[in-house]
């Protein structure tokens, strides 16, 4: 029963691409980036604080790299689906979601001196190929004429944000508790939000958003995280990492029942050849070039 923990996980990070969606019409992407941090940053506190203070010595040692990771995971990678959300689908999102374990593969090459692989050059090739399929409707030959939109760049950037954010991670030592760390980011997320948050034209919380901004904040942002953590506790890393690439299909599903998104074949084979590259650069480890040991 231990595949459950991260098939739920995914689940609710299926659901909260819905919901990005949804808040598109419902609220300003400064207030839902900001409430959302917020509401798990005061539920996490009773539990999590008083450890935090406990560790202060090495909280102080390493606060820029937990404000930087704060920055990439808690204002840049939410924060710009938000935005995207106003002229990208649900179904597009997911699927540029699903890119982020390739995109962590290809920085950890110079970041992480990983080996370049077969399966990382081939998967990169045919996921960028799903990805012009996909991003062009099926036409790719448009996209050399009218380039990426908005809210496809945003998608791509948030993407990229939240691979460099795993990739750090992994690279230092931080030295912290997973959930003294997060808190800890979520506290320098919030200081970074906040300034666009003031900003803001409108960010009221009313009947229809208040659903949503509780649905990122405690699910999305705790009950997910946590679900995770156990998962690759119980299962390992590797084979957690499997059950994201059931993010872009939860969210096609999801998506077409209660958004009543179409999907279409560009869909399919832009979305299939996505996945199939970052399958390919996950599991085939058969080194680029052989290293000359005469």
């Amino acid at each position: 029963m231990n595949f459950l923990f991260p098939l739920f996980a995914v689940l609710i990070w299926s659901i909260n691409a819905i919901v990005s969606k949804l808040s598109a019409g419902a609220i300003d992407p400064a207030a839902i980036s900001l409430y959302r941090w917020l509401l798990a940053f005061l539920v996490l506190t009773p539990f999590v604080l008083p450890g935090v203070w406990r560790n202060r010595q090495r909280v102080r040692q390493v606060w820029w790299q937990l404000a930087l990771l704060g920055l990439l995971g808690m204002v840049l990678y939410q924060s710009l689906a938000y935005f995207a959300a106003h002229t990208v689908s649900a179904l597009f999102m997911g699927i540029l979601n699903a890119l982020i374990p390739l995109l962590t593969v290809l920085l950890s090459v110079p970041l992480l001196r990983l080996a370049p692989t077969v399966g990382i050059l081939l998967g990169s090739v045919i996921s960028f190929s799903g990805l012009v399929w996909l991003v062009s409707a099926g036409e790719p030959q448009q996209l050399m004429t009218h380039g990426l939109g908005k809210g496809e760049l945003m998608m791509l950037a948030a993407s990229t944000s939240y691979a460099l954010y795993g990739v750090l991670t992994k690279r230092w030592s931080i030295g912290l508790p997973n959930w003294q760390s997060l808190y800890v980011q979520i506290f320098f997320g919030l200081l970074f939000l906040t300034p666009n948050f003031l900003l803001a034209p409108e960010v009221t919380l009313n009947l229809h958003n208040l659903p949503l901004v509780l649905f990122a904040g405690i699910p999305a942002s705790i009950i997910a995280p946590f679900l995770w953590i156990q998962g690759v506790q119980r299962m390992g890393a590797s084979t957690a990492s499997i059950f994201m690439n059931l993010v872009p299909i939860f969210t096609a599903l999801i998506a077409v029942l209660f958004l009543h998104e179409q999907l279409h074949s560009y869909h399919f084979i832009g979305g299939g050849l996505t996945l199939v590259g970052v399958v390919l650069a996950q599991r085939v480890k058969t080194p680029l070039r052989r290293v000359n040991t005469a």
